[in-house]
């Protein structure tokens, strides 16, 4: 929501600022004293965010053809379950008219994203689907307090990095942008899992992931990106409960009476 927010501001903005140039440009033109008041059309701002809000067109009010329609929709409100669903509802943009099959199939990344079941009948079938109820999108964290974190533990920053004295490194992705590399990447994978969902920390819906084939560590705290909750299962060699789920019965009973629980080793 806040990336469509911006982006509908910078247009509904831009527009205003190009009103403010000709107006400006009329006053140079005539030799005219400039008026603040005259110049600057806030209603220019306010009647965009209002036409885009009310009728779910995304974009300018001129351009409705090329907008982007049924971005923002009136809320169903009948039951709790049709609110629930229509919160939670996904549309791909393809049109309804194609009597494509791959596109509305079931794939198997869907796998606890994406509800199986519950897609309506007719053209729209397997184009409109819906989350899973355990199911959340990330609203996104900041990236910059990682760098200096990941230097104090041995990260090269990418301009230091010599590839002929140390061709084994790992590379280190953040949001997608190669920031460094690393020599001891499975100690820092480990350090990063093991901050993660703690207080003050990393944030619980940061995405850590270590390619060993490819040599390559990426981490994402950027919003957008969908999540579901997973079972930790124990795999210490060491450790009585290995193979098995690192939450215990009495943990879960200690939930439902709402007492605090030991979290250490859960993430």
């Amino acid at each position: 929501g806040r990336c469509l927010d911006v982006h509908l501001f910078r247009i509904v903005f831009t527009k205003s600022m190009k009103e403010l140039y000709r107006y400006l440009q009329k006053c140079v033109e005539g030799n005219r004293e400039f008026n603040i008041h005259v110049a600057m059309k806030q209603g220019i701002i306010t009647s965009g965010l209002k036409y885009a809000l009310s009728t779910g067109n995304w974009g300018e009010q001129k351009k409705a053809a090329s907008a982007r329609a049924g971005v923002s929709q009136v809320l169903n409100r009948y039951t709790f379950a049709s609110t629930l669903s229509h919160l939670r509802r996904t549309n791909t943009p393809i049109g309804r008219d194609g009597k494509l099959a791959k596109p509305r199939q079931l794939h198997n990344t869907h796998w606890g994203l994406v509800c199986p079941c519950e897609t309506p009948e007719g053209q729209a079938c397997g184009l409109v689907k819906n989350l899973s109820l355990m199911c959340y999108v990330t609203i996104g964290t900041a990236s910059e307090p990682l760098k200096p974190f990941m230097m104090l533990r041995g990260m090269d920053y990418l301009e230091e990095w010599d590839p002929v004295t140390n061709p084994d490194a790992t590379k280190i992705f953040l949001n997608g942008v190669w920031v460094g590399v690393h020599r001891e990447p499975g100690a820092l994978h480990e350090v990063l899992k093991k901050i993660r969902g703690k207080e003050n920390t990393l944030d619980a819906s940061v995405s850590i992931i270590r390619d060993i084939r490819d040599r390559e560590l990426r981490i994402f705290t950027d919003p957008g990106r969908i999540c579901r909750p997973l079972f930790a299962v124990d795999t210490d060699p060491k450790s009585a409960n290995r193979g098995n789920l690192v939450v215990t019965r009495d943990e879960l009973e200690r939930l439902k009476s709402d007492r605090d629980i030991d979290t250490r080793g859960m993430s």
